[in-house]
């Protein structure tokens, strides 16, 4: 938001310049920065009135004016401005003078006339960025008046990017105010006069729930002039406050909302109905609003004449009922609409307003009538008409209140405010303070200020104004002990670590990705569409990282990089029955061959198992727990299968690893199938401690078998049958050849594997081994059918 510095003196009387303001707003909390307002090349023009206006004699689309400029001897001016007229008070470049943009003014002839300077259009000025025709100017413009005092162009700019909880500070109003307590210095704004009635015309108002609208106000005004025009010092407050002038009635809505915050609209009365009722959309309704678009509605809130939507409330109203040139009755609205039916409803339909921009951070509930009073006086007074009753319903809801201690107050500060300086500050602050005792005070928040709700809030608005450069900075006094971390908890830092060791790389990307890509890659998981997505290829929320993994490896690859190891440790998002759960997760892609160029092997792409392998040492060092880790072949939309399998331990699922499917492949248009895995992180975030042992004083012995077993038998299920036995020595089984060929069946495999014997007390002696392997070769027989291979 931007607004005069001139405008706001007439507010608050205060002598500083525009960047000291800004600096003290600064200080304050606000954040503000001060522009001059580019005056460059308008010395030299004058307000200039047009005599006569008759048509060039070698051109149809010019004409020769007489232009008073105040000197006395009418100017003859050769114009192309359509509406150049008899009569129009206009910008005029003298003989000499230098425009923006370099135009030098001369005495020239064109097609023969001659021409002594030039009329303007507010684009020639560098006071618009378009403009069709001449600046016109109000009809009382003196001749001769340069431009710059005409217009009053000696000004600077406020410029305020302001937090989305002062609201409050989104007008003149509210600016004044905040330096008024500041600098303690008076506001001084523009008294209201209350209309005159002078018809009984009216329009009733209903308001269907209290919590979306808590009051809404209205007027008819008859008889308005088609003609009016908005006076010149109008269309310069709102120029300079980034608002384009577009119809007196609607210039002075956005003026008012300006001046006091309040955001109002006017609708044309032949158009509206019976009556007004704010009530919430029915699914399927729609609406064309003023921006030509057509919405279609759900649960927003509504306002609506004879059951018709007429306007979006807090956001724009509605094209078929809005004002125009040929209106000449309307009915004014001024309304109190809470920020919770508000909010986000203009990005929905991706709008943009200064009402929504307003009534999202919260309006004072008990400006409506004011703002409305104010309306109705400047409308009578630009466009005149007659004013009807004030129709209403509702009202404002009352600020409650919050008790204040001088004790905590200094406690939070560190400095020893007075209670009369606490008493004081606030004050000026419009609140409202009741003694409770000594040093105890029950606060009042005036109404427009909605954000102060608890005591640390009221303290905020005290360090404010004492300032917070006089607060001095000390040492904390405070004993901190620092937390003990848990031996157990294993810090993403430590895995970010140890990947890199490894030589993997991370990445980091955004959490919108592409519809296409996720469904592909996780077509069993709805991605979480996004109203308003920066890009059409972040569309929705990504339910899995290997979206990013993917995008990064592509285009790391039409660069040249042929081998790659990517990882990322992030949140994915789904929608469950309780709303949207975030899962943390370590997901990872592989790509290219296994080991970097080098000459003391031959290149081979790396597989399953170098992945696995991977996965094996990561589940070593992280995530430790009592029960070995497991490898289960499982089928998953996105992966090969046979070259896929989930990560077990115990009953606990970890994740899912695998080589990404053909037919994704081809969907995606990858150049090969790289191998991918997404893990759970919280899986992997605690670990057992480990505990130290004794060392083993005896050997231990080892016996290795080879079972023929089917082909769908997997080597994990091996190993599970053999851990399973109740033997007491046996420490370990792990697979270590298999073999398919000459000997066996087709449908057979050999899968040898060596079994680990040990005690620590003692030396086992064979009859105590073999009788042990025995049981465990016989239940691989029972439960998978394996026949020792002799």
């Amino acid at each position: 938001m931007q607004l005069s510095l001139n405008w706001l003196r007439q507010w608050v009387e205060i002598k500083a310049g525009a960047p000291e303001i800004a600096s003290a707003l600064n200080l304050a909390g606000l954040e503000a920065e001060a522009a001059p307002l580019p005056v460059d090349g308008l010395d030299g023009v004058v307000v200039g009135r047009i005599l006569s206006a008759e048509r060039h004699p070698q051109a149809d689309r010019l004409q020769v004016c007489r232009v008073d400029i105040g000197s006395g001897v009418p100017q003859q001016i050769v114009c192309g401005a359509a509406n150049a007229r008899v009569g129009l008070c206009a910008p005029v470049a003298t003989v000499g003078c230098t425009l923006p943009g370099g135009v030098q003014i001369k005495a020239a002839q064109l097609r023969g006339v001659d021409s002594n300077g030039m009329l303007c259009s507010a684009k020639e000025l560098n006071l618009s960025e378009k403009s069709e025709g001449l600046l016109e100017l109000d009809a009382e413009a003196k001749p001769g008046t340069p431009i710059i005092e005409h217009l009053a162009l000696r000004d600077e700019l406020l410029i305020l990017e302001l937090t989305p909880n002062r609201g409050d500070c989104l007008s003149l109003n509210g600016l004044a105010r905040e330096l008024a307590a500041l600098y303690d210095v008076p506001v001084t704004a523009p008294a209201t006069v209350q209309a005159i009635e002078g018809t009984a015309l009216r329009r009733g108002v209903e308001i269907e729930n209290f919590a979306d609208c808590t009051a809404y106000a209205g007027r008819v005004i008859e008889n308005i002039d088609p003609a009016a025009v908005t006076p010149d010092w109008m269309r310069e407050i709102l120029r300079r406050s980034g608002i384009r002038s577009i119809h007196p009635v609607v210039d002075i809505t956005n003026y008012v909302m300006l001046e006091l915050g309040q955001p109002m609209h006017a609708f044309d009365l032949a158009k509206l109905g019976d009556g007004i009722r704010v009530r919430r959309a029915r699914a399927g309704e729609t609406l064309k609003l003023l921006s030509g678009d057509t919405v279609t509605l759900g649960t927003e809130l509504l306002i609506t004449s004879s059951e018709c939507p007429v306007a979006l409330a807090g956001v724009m109203g509605g094209a078929d009922s809005g004002v125009s040139a040929a209106t000449t009755s309307l009915f004014l609205e001024s309304a109190a609409f809470s920020p919770a039916a508000v909010v986000g409803v203009a990005r929905r339909h991706k709008l943009s307003s200064d009402a929504a921009y307003r009534y999202e951070r919260g309006v004072d509930p008990a400006l409506h009538e004011r703002a409305l009073a104010r309306a109705s006086q400047l409308i009578l007074s630009i466009c005149g008409g007659v004013a009807g009753p004030v129709t209403q319903a509702g009202q404002p809801s009352a600020a409650p209140s919050v008790t204040l201690s001088l004790a905590r107050i200094r406690d939070l500060l560190g400095v020893a405010v007075t209670a009369a300086e606490v008493e004081g500050y606030l004050q000026r602050l419009g609140m409202t303070l009741d003694a409770q005792g000594e040093g105890l005070w029950r606060v009042t928040p005036p109404s427009w200020r909605f954000d102060l709700a608890i005591e640390q809030d009221l303290i905020e608005e005290v360090a404010r104004l004492y300032g917070y450069a006089r607060i001095p900075a000390k040492p904390y006094a405070a004993s901190l002990v620092p937390p003990r971390t848990s031996e157990a908890l294993r810090p993403a830092a430590r895995m970010r670590d140890a990947l890199a060791a490894r030589g993997w790389q991370e990445i980091v990307t955004y959490s919108f990705v592409e519809s296409k890509m996720q469904a592909a890659l996780a077509p069993d998981v709805p991605g979480l569409p996004l109203d308003n997505p920066i890009a059409e290829t972040m569309g929705v929320m990504r339910t899995t990282l290997w979206t990013g993994l993917i995008g990064t490896w592509l285009y790391n690859h039409q660069r040249q990089t042929k081998r790659v190891r990517l990882f990322e440790l992030a949140s994915t998002f789904a929608e469950e029955a309780g709303g949207i759960v975030e899962t943390p997760r370590l997901s990872g892609l592989v790509f290219g061959s296994q080991e970097p160029e080098q000459w003391a092997a031959p290149a081979r792409a790396a597989d399953f198992y170098d992945l696995k392998g991977e996965l094996e040492l990561f589940a070593a060092l992280f995530g430790g727990g009592t029960e070995p880790l497991r490898f289960e072949v499982a089928a998953h939309a996105a992966l090969h299968p046979g070259r896929s399998a989930t990560l077990w331990r115990g009953s606990q699922c970890l994740g899912v690893m695998g080589e990404l499917h053909p037919q994704q492949v081809a969907v995606l248009d990858l150049p090969g199938a790289p191998l991918l895995f997404e893990l759970d992180w919280n899986a992997f975030a605690t670990a057992i401690v480990p505990v130290a042992g004794p060392v083993p004083e005896f050997p231990s012995s080892r016996r290795d078998l080879a079972l023929v077993v089917p082909e769908s038998t997997a080597a994990q299920q091996l190993v599970d049958i053999a851990l399973s036995v109740q033997a007491p020595q046996l420490k370990s089984a792990k697979v270590f050849d298999v073999y398919r060929g000459q000997g066996l069946g087709e449908a057979s495999k050999s899968v040898a594997f060596g079994l680990i014997f040990q005690d620590y007390s003692r030396t086992l002696t064979v009859e105590e081994i073999d009788t042990q392997v025995a049981e465990i070769t016989a239940a691989l027989a029972e439960k998978a059918g394996a026949v020792v291979r002799t």
